[in-house]
């Protein structure tokens, strides 16, 4: 298995679900930071559907919460309402539009791929699942695989020189730790 972090993998999962949205959503007009507040307000409670409640949720600061939620209403996907009880608080409502919206968004093919290659098997620790999901991904999104030189099939060792395959080109010890486009995993080729 390859030696990478459950921090990493999360990450490069994280980054090849970002590009989906924005391939997605860029379609739309929208950017994925429009559709997951969206999202969030399609599932929030009244008590957390304030313009705060998605800052805090999303992580985001109010500057970016606010153009966000500039963009949504003149799009026509929410509303603002002013709470009738403390008229210093705004809650954001979700129009038909905007719920039409979220309907229409279906998974990710990608994801839905990725899923159905890794169903069923076993997995000894939470980085051997992630390190699988992350292959299917790639394979589903046909990305490069980015991994380390030393786990990739086109590496080779003899008389303790390093050498790529692929590259034709020799490899110094500190290569083996970094990352490389070109890397083939060896789950990839099918002969594992």
């Amino acid at each position: 298995m390859q030696e990478l972090t459950t921090l990493k993998l999360i990450e490069r999962i994280s980054t090849l679900l970002r590009a989906e949205q924005r391939k997605k959503y860029s379609a739309l007009g929208l950017q994925p930071v429009h559709v997951q507040t969206l999202d969030y307000l399609a599932n929030c409670n009244r008590f957390s559907d304030t313009p705060a409640a998605v800052t805090d949720y999303m992580g985001l600061t109010k500057g970016t919460v606010s153009q966000t939620l500039q963009v949504l209403e003149r799009k026509g996907y929410l509303e603002k309402i002013q709470d009738l009880i403390d008229k210093r608080i705004v809650h954001l409502k979700i129009l038909p539009w905007g719920q039409q919206l979220l309907k229409s968004i279906t998974p990710f093919d990608v994801f839905i791929k990725a899923e159905q290659a890794i169903a069923n098997k076993q997995f000894d620790s939470i980085s051997a699942a992630l390190y699988q999901a992350l292959v299917a991904l790639q394979n589903a999104n046909d990305t490069n695989s980015f991994g380390h030189c030393k786990n990739c099939i086109t590496f080779s060792e003899q008389d303790d020189h390093y050498y790529c395959l692929l590259m034709q080109q020799p490899l110094e010890q500190a290569d083996l730790e970094k990352i490389c486009r070109e890397y083939i995993s060896i789950t990839n080729s099918g002969l594992v």
